[in-house]
């Protein structure tokens, strides 16, 4: 098993990571009954396709003897009425510093390791997702 999900009451729940004992609180967004206090499911959904490419990514990079640290990744869910769902996720990839002058071999190698993802090849195609990689365009 991987984690439990408890529901506590006024739309939220409390997701525990069983091996390690961590928590992700989630709530249902203003748009949709809740408080909007916590990530809601489909805030996690987008981000964690932004948490898998960069992971994968750290982990290439690691083999080709560098270290990613201070990557960010902006994600904007987009939402689609009837029946409700993601229907995109856009992600903007801020480079920082140290690695803007990466050699292009190596920043498509990244690119293509990211694309390549668990997260990534799990989304349905009706979802359209945007990447823009920033200093790595």
């Amino acid at each position: 098993m991987t984690s439990t999900v408890t529901y506590n009451g006024e739309l939220r729940t409390t997701c525990t990571h069983l091996r390690s004992g961590s928590d992700i609180e989630t709530d249902a967004p203003v748009d949709n009954n809740g408080k909007g206090e916590r990530f809601s499911p489909t805030d996690l959904m987008a981000t964690s396709l932004a948490t898998c490419m960069v992971t994968v990514m750290g982990i290439k990079a690691r083999s080709m003897g560098f270290d990613l640290e201070g990557i960010r990744v902006d994600v904007e869910k987009v939402m689609k009425a009837d029946p409700r769902r993601v229907s995109g996720i856009h992600l903007a990839y801020h480079i920082p510093e140290q690695l803007k002058n990466l050699d292009p071999r190596s920043r498509d190698i990244l690119k293509q390791t990211a694309h390549t993802c668990p997260v990534a090849q799990s989304i349905h195609p009706d979802i359209e997702v945007q990447v823009n990689w920033g200093d790595w365009s």
